[in-house]
């Protein structure tokens, strides 16, 4: 019997391996962890690396779509719901 259970939650796994996805931050995350998420390739990983770079963390969501050349509204809500994250950063609460 548990064998039988054990194959079936293994098998689960395999199935549906976006079920267990990790959030990405966008405050935090380097290019390569940025491209894991379906619909960010290397060159908008680097822009998103690049703006945080030259204009500090970003505050949500939206900031990260304005200063992001291609990333609308639209853009950043199915990104969100890929798992990318826009949390806060340390310097951000002292501000």
């Amino acid at each position: 019997m548990f064998k039988r259970l054990f194959f079936l939650a293994a098998a689960s796994v395999v199935a549906f391996p976006s079920f267990h996805a990790q959030a990405v931050d966008a405050n935090i995350a380097d290019e390569a962890a940025l491209r894991e998420l379906k619909g960010i390739g290397p060159a908008r990983a680097k822009a998103i690396v690049d703006e945080r770079s030259a204009g500090g963390p970003f505050r949500d969501a939206a900031d990260l779509g304005r200063r992001v050349k291609g990333l609308g509204g639209q853009a950043t809500d199915r990104l969100q719901a890929e798992g990318l994250t826009v949390g806060a950063s340390p310097s951000a609460s002292l501000r």
